[in-house]
């Protein structure tokens, strides 16, 4: 399979957003041997539903195995079984796998290029939840970044495809406004999804959610007023790739798996530098080489930088608006900062060249 990373976004001759996204900040492109690359993805395997199932009456265990989800042929397989399977003192008649992205980040763009599984009951998704849910299991909970259960903390459905309906894909998003069966979607036909690739794509600017298919736009969310009700979306949210198993599961089926030839995430070279609010703060320069300062508003601020692990690596107290900071040491990728202050905590992302 031929693997080329862009470094510069693509534009259709639909321009998706006034926003260009230009820097490519994260990616898997799945180019491995064996099983996933755990410094990038989480198996997330604990039974959330009172240590018995997962919710929406999904029948799959999940598991951290490597045939459920390993790398093969420029690929990532990501593949539902049939199989009698025990785990956490439970039998389950179906495996899968649920994979956690150790990488949160708010406002780009996010590609997937995939090919989806077949079958009746099968239900893959690409999707994103707040870095800050509560989820027994969920990486960035195990991290000590729960804060905020669901709805609450912002769901975005890049694609969801369920088997009955074969070549039909949906978007769509979760929010207290509106969750569960949302009202807030939009779906689009995609033949032949289960037999070769298509892009996937998410562009999420501060004003609105826009989602396509090869470039073929099918739903823009911009609600009219942004609240926390409408809008948890000023926030990091991390990538989830996974295929639930319904009760509904056609009794023939035996195994399918999502194929996916990469994931890419990106955004501008302005974000963090452009001033549009004084809640935010400011990361300058932004990718940066050595030398980088935040602009910010906080009382008694402290500075944390984090590594894609989320494992702290560097902490200033007391650090002053505009002071400039050393990042030479740190090697060429995406970091999150941290800035607590009194009353107000700010994160955001940034990237060392």
């Amino acid at each position: 399979m031929k693997k080329t990373i862009l470094l510069f976004l693509t534009i259709s001759l639909q321009t998706l957003s006034a926003q260009n996204y230009d820097t490519l900040v994260w990616a898997d492109e799945f180019n491995g041997i064996g099983g996933v690359d755990t410094t990038k993805w989480w198996h997330q395997t604990v039974l959330p539903n009172n240590g018995q199932s997962w919710w929406n009456n999904e029948i799959q265990h999940y598991t951290n195995r490597d045939t459920n989800s390993y790398q093969a042929n420029g690929a990532l397989y990501l593949t539902a079984i049939k199989e009698n399977f025990t785990d956490q003192g439970v039998t389950k008649e179906y495996t899968s796998a649920r994979l956690n992205s150790k990488f949160a980040f708010t406002y780009g763009r996010v590609e997937v290029r995939a090919q989806l599984p077949t079958g009746v009951g099968t239900w893959p998704a690409i999707w994103m939840l707040g870095q800050n849910i509560y989820e027994v299991g969920a990486y960035w909970d195990v991290q000590g970044f729960a804060t905020t259960g669901w709805p609450a903390c912002g769901e975005i459905d890049i694609m969801e495809h369920w088997g009955y309906n074969q070549n039909y894909v949906s978007s769509a998003m979760h929010t207290p406004s509106s969750f569960g069966n949302t009202s807030d979607k939009g779906t689009q036909y995609v033949a032949g999804a289960s037999t070769g690739f298509h892009t996937y794509a998410l562009e999420w600017s501060d004003e609105k959610m826009v989602f396509s298919v090869d470039s073929i736009i099918h739903y823009t969310y911009e609600p009219s007023v942004q609240s926390p009700n409408t809008w948890p979306f000023d926030a990091p949210q991390y990538l989830l790739l996974n295929i639930a198993i319904q009760s509904s599961i056609d009794s023939s089926f035996t195994s399918s798996p999502m194929i996916v030839d990469y994931v890419r995430v990106y955004q501008s070279t302005s974000i963090g530098v452009t001033e549009t609010s004084v809640e935010a703060s400011k990361f300058y320069p932004n990718p940066t080489n050595g030398k980088a300062r935040i602009n910010h508003n906080l009382q008694n601020a402290t500075l944390t930088i984090s590594a894609a692990t989320g494992a702290h690596i560097l902490n200033i107290p007391d650090y002053q608006s505009g002071t400039n900071f050393e990042v030479n040491d740190l090697a060429s990728g995406w970091y999150t900062y941290t800035i607590q202050g009194t009353e107000q905590l700010i994160q955001d992302t940034f990237v060392k060249r």
